[in-house]
């Protein structure tokens, strides 16, 4: 099955590397118009600088996720620049030290929420806000397959993650018939630039036994699921906690 996003104009939260760059250079690669953000600069002009490479057309900007002015301003431009808006990826999110939930911290919880949950809910809502008039497009939020299982010390993370998981599956429901889709995608351990600075090698290891296929992921795992999300092929997906796991969650 040949996968086309000829002419589909899609934005992508934190783009910079990773998960998020991998989907963001298969989206062009594919045919597609791209808008991405980023927290840094820097990450966010080596991403630019990878998709001129490969062509066509996209626009770039700094965005923090968890703040509505930012969300709006960047959601703004890239309409602007683009054209349109056919498909969001809501992929901007961070980690935490694992630890015991009675170690963590007020900073710690309004981190994570502020991004990884609030910041979901911010793209969604401007999203929505686009769209609905349209009478369609599709959203895909990054989700984690600790939407779905657990992981000691993890807590705040499971928690951010399963309610992302949650806000995908209803909002799905309530858009139903609106001609807009939802879904989420939920990977297991993915070998990133973050994971690999944050995670020492001899961990990995560990963290690969987790997955029944016994490896960690890559960003272009990803990025092929996100692909077939994003395209005409999954026309009649909605709703769906999309396991890119390596089998984890089938445990």
């Amino acid at each position: 099955m040949e996968l086309s996003l000829k002419g589909k104009k899609i934005l992508i939260t934190g783009a910079g590397a990773g998960i998020g760059l991998a989907c963001a250079e298969a989206f062009v690669t594919a045919g597609a118009d791209v808008a991405i953000c980023d927290v840094e600069q820097t990450r966010l002009d080596e991403a630019l600088a990878s998709l001129t490479a490969i062509g066509g057309n996209h626009y770039g900007q700094l965005c923090d996720v968890a703040s509505a002015d930012a969300v709006a301003d960047f959601f703004a431009n890239s309409v602007k620049a683009l054209g349109a808006l056919d498909i969001v990826l809501n992929n901007a999110g961070v980690g935490s030290p694992l630890v015991p939930l009675e170690e963590t911290d007020e900073a710690d919880y309004d981190r994570l929420m502020g991004i990884n949950l609030k910041g979901v809910w911010l793209c969604m809502r401007e999203s929505l806000k686009i769209m609905s008039p349209a009478g369609s497009g599709h959203i895909i939020n990054m989700a984690s397959a600790l939407s779905k299982t657990t992981f000691p010390g993890a807590g705040l993370y499971v928690a951010s993650k399963y309610a992302v998981g949650g806000l995908t599956r209803n909002t799905a429901v309530e858009y139903g018939d609106s001609g807009i889709r939802i879904n989420a995608i939920c990977p297991g351990f993915i070998e990133t630039p973050l994971l690999r600075e944050s995670v020492p090698e001899e961990d990995r290891a560990h963290l690969a036994s987790r997955h029944p296929m016994n490896r960690l992921g890559t960003p272009e795992d990803v990025a092929k699921a996100a692909m077939w999300l994003a395209s005409d092929a999954s026309s009649f997906v909605t709703g769906m906690l999309f396991s890119v796991d390596g089998g984890w969650t089938a445990i």
